[in-house]
């Protein structure tokens, strides 16, 4: 093995070369992690902060695996519509006078009315259900303008939905449907039910909620009309009436089917849709490439690679209704 040995005359040389290469680099640290520690994220949700909590801490902790830290490198700025659209214009104005870097959104809604605050600052969407067919962008591959992010595909799994009651019920006649059709994107999914319904043999009852207090009337309306099974469309007014909803769905005897895992931890027979944490994390990946510079526009949108389907037995025994063992068997989350 050959040693090196390094004069004291050649430190001599050494030793100045070295401190000005030093001094050269401090400013590019500096303005680099200055330029870090000012980034900016701004959160605008359709839904409420009770109901985003678990999630935007997936979004959090995202972010963190790539080294973003909130309070240290970077600050996040978060508002809720708690299903109140018509509040949603605003809090996008309000983030976009703050000089938010990237504006995350959750719910087709909240991206719409980003997309309408700016078209400048980046935006990044979570689970808007057909970003291309409301026109938020011009396709999955190639979104264009200032939007890109994640998709649930809620709107090609809406029919599965109605597949599964009707396994589960397989008696059922008449189906009601709940939606908002204040969310662009519900009345799209309506039609693929509508389109799906013939085929198993159900008729289909869509009632409408635009604001809170339709919901006690939307089931008057559904056990008056005596409908078998109920489902829900995804919609941010629904999911932060959660609660409210399971427990009506309950008092009227309906086995239902939704969209999200919670409603069923909450009570609710079973729900079948995309990995919403999952969707979450990943989002945290599209601000990290838009804050080291990438266009939204050169980021293709991506779709779920997880679904989920919960059910909640208990609540079927309440129901006096055996679930199927080939759904038992299928589920990702039992309830016993």
């Amino acid at each position: 093995m050959r040693l090196w040995t390094l004069r004291p005359s050649c430190l001599a040389v050494a030793r100045p070369t070295i401190v000005a290469l030093i001094i050269l680099l401090i400013p590019v640290v500096t303005a680099a992690q200055q330029a870090w520690a000012s980034a900016r994220i701004g959160i605008l949700s359709s839904s409420s902060p009770e109901r985003e909590q678990g999630y935007l801490a997936a979004f959090l902790q995202g972010l963190r695996d790539l080294g973003y830290w909130e309070g240290k490198n970077i600050v996040v700025d978060r508002r809720y519509a708690a299903g109140q659209f018509e509040t949603l214009p605003a809090l996008a104005a309000d983030l976009v006078r703050l000089k938010v870097d990237v504006l995350v959104v959750t719910g087709t809604p909240a991206a719409h009315a980003a997309k309408n605050a700016t078209r400048v600052i980046p935006i990044v969407m979570v689970t808007p259900a057909d970003p291309v067919g409301t026109g938020l962008i011009a396709s999955l591959a190639r979104p264009g303008g200032n939007v890109t992010g994640l998709t649930d595909l809620t709107a090609d799994v809406v029919a599965k939905r109605l597949e599964l009651i009707k396994e589960v019920i397989p008696a059922a006649t008449r189906v009601g449907v709940l939606l908002n059709p204040a969310n662009r994107s519900n009345l799209p999914q309506l039609q693929l039910i509508l389109e799906a319904a013939p085929a198993l043999g159900v008729s289909i009852l869509a009632v409408e909620v635009r604001r809170l207090d339709d919901i006690d009337r939307a089931f008057a309306t559904i056990r008056a009309k005596q409908a078998t099974a109920l489902l829900l469309i995804a919609d941010g007014l629904l999911g932060s009436n959660r609660k409210r909803i399971v427990e009506l769905t309950a008092k009227s005897r309906l086995p239902a089917i939704y969209w999200r895992r919670e409603f069923v931890e909450d009570g609710g027979l079973m729900s079948y849709g995309a990995s919403v944490g999952d969707l979450y994390r990943r989002a945290a990946a599209y601000v990290d490439k838009i804050l080291k510079g990438a266009a939204p526009s050169e980021l293709p949108v991506e779709q779920p690679t997880k679904f989920e389907l919960a059910i909640n037995l208990a609540t079927a025994r309440a129901l006096g209704l055996t679930m199927p063992r080939s759904i038992v068997v299928r589920a990702d989350e039992v309830i016993r």
